[in-house]
């Protein structure tokens, strides 16, 4: 795994070191980049690995670069200069091209191909800043975005013109013919706006079916791809989104739902990690990250990295680990969400420095709630039943000071 702080640095992570054991654990980074003058100068806005080989990973900052770093050595093997902040970056896992999309504060997509090392390519339409991209997992051409300027566009790169749609938020039937349902690159509507207030994050479910898209107007929507109609799922007033940064909300993969055709969908919302059930916006659970200093068993990390974990909540089990030194943010917001292939475990960035890993919790554990639970029953049916004596005995006794005694 890999992360990246707000001072630039970038760490990479063994996971199998702790594998599905819940108990207390010491984290130890693989490794970590070394400030040289050819690594990013200031915070670092994503990291991903390279699609079809780890040994490489890509990384942008607010130095205005797009780097490629080898996962082995941990030094930068290409520098693009795109000459605009990158808020998040994307390579399509299915490409044989290797175009790499970056949103930029230009008002432009900017595509990087890694053959050729040309950053000349420009998708334009957004009116204001792009915040973020995502590469369909269906179609290797297809890209969707999410701009400061409300709108979610789709494009195809291998046309001229770019862009081949946009999504309305007031649009529930979307396009339609004859025939049936046709393919999102028929629509064109030029003023549709997504969300009301920037748009930051854009994801697609893995079959392709779905882009969901999240924006400062606090609502989360899911549109279908087919004919580009907001689906109009509700996720309450529980959302929060407020930061121009990227924000994406995670789509796990379908093998993992509970049943066929669920979409289960985990949102990074402040201080705590939101569960829905994506086409019913039904709020499934909430993660809550425990607070520093609550008990939770933790150990800060030093100099060398080392990091701790922990117990979480009753809900989930959560390894936590310090990635980073320095001041802690006492707001400890939510900032990214990452799932790991194969695996059923999500892990959590967090403003004050930390990274939690959420897991299924074991049998043994759950069986140990429901008894504590039972335990916590008995003690208030006990607490009642002594409650109704005591009642009793007051009504009696003042019956009997009520009655009138003569005395002959």
């Amino acid at each position: 795994m890999l992360s990246g702080g707000a001072e630039s640095s970038i760490v990479i992570w063994d996971l199998e070191q702790v594998g599905n054991n819940t108990k207390y654990q010491i984290y130890r980074p693989l490794g970590k980049v070394h400030k040289t003058p050819s690594t990013h100068k200031y915070g670092i806005t994503h990291l991903s690995f390279y699609p079809f080989d780890s040994l490489a990973f890509l990384s942008s900052s607010y130095d205005h670069s797009l780097k490629i770093y080898s996962s082995t050595t941990l030094t930068p093997s290409a520098t693009f200069d795109l000459n605009s902040v990158i808020y998040s970056h994307a390579l399509s896992p299915i490409a044989t091209h290797l175009l790499v999309a970056c949103a930029t504060q230009h008002p432009a997509i900017r595509l990087v191909d890694l053959r050729t090392g040309s950053a000349a390519h420009s998708l334009s339409g957004h009116s204001g800043a792009v915040l973020s991209v995502a590469w369909s997992p269906r179609n290797e051409n297809i890209l969707a975005s999410a701009g400061s300027d409300g709108t979610v566009r789709v494009w195809d790169v291998r046309r001229s013109a770019g862009c081949v749609g946009m999504l309305d938020l007031e649009d529930s039937t979307g396009i339609t013919s004859k025939g049936g349902r046709t393919p999102l690159h028929l629509q064109n509507r030029e003023r549709s706006k997504a969300h009301v207030g920037a748009c930051n994050g854009v994801v697609w479910t893995d079959d392709g079916d779905f882009l969901v898209s999240t924006g400062h107007d606090e609502r989360v929507r899911v549109w279908d791809v087919a004919t580009g109609a907001n689906t109009l799922s509700h996720f309450g007033p529980v959302i929060r989104n407020a930061h121009l940064s990227a924000h994406c909300p995670l789509v796990v993969p379908s093998e993992i739902a509970e049943r066929p055709g669920q979409k289960v969908m985990f949102y990074p919302n402040e201080k705590e990690v939101l569960m829905f059930d994506l086409l019913e916006g039904t709020l499934l659970k909430r993660l809550k990250v425990p607070p520093a200093g609550s008990g939770a068993r933790s150990e800060v990390a030093n100099d060398g990295g080392e990091v701790g974990a922990s117990q979480s909540t009753p809900s989930s089990t959560s390894a936590e680990v310090s990635a980073y030194g320095g001041q802690r943010n006492a707001r400890n917001r939510v900032t990214s969400l990452a799932w790991r292939a194969g695996d059923v475990q999500m892990y959590s960035s967090h403003s004050d420095g930390r990274i939690r890993a959420w897991m299924p919790r074991t049998p043994e554990e759950v069986e140990l709630d429901a008894e504590e639970e039972r335990d916590r029953a008995g003690t208030v049916d006990e607490d009642d039943e002594r409650t109704k004596k005591r009642k009793a005995l007051d009504q009696i006794y003042r019956d009997l000071t009520k009655q009138k005694i003569t005395f002959t």
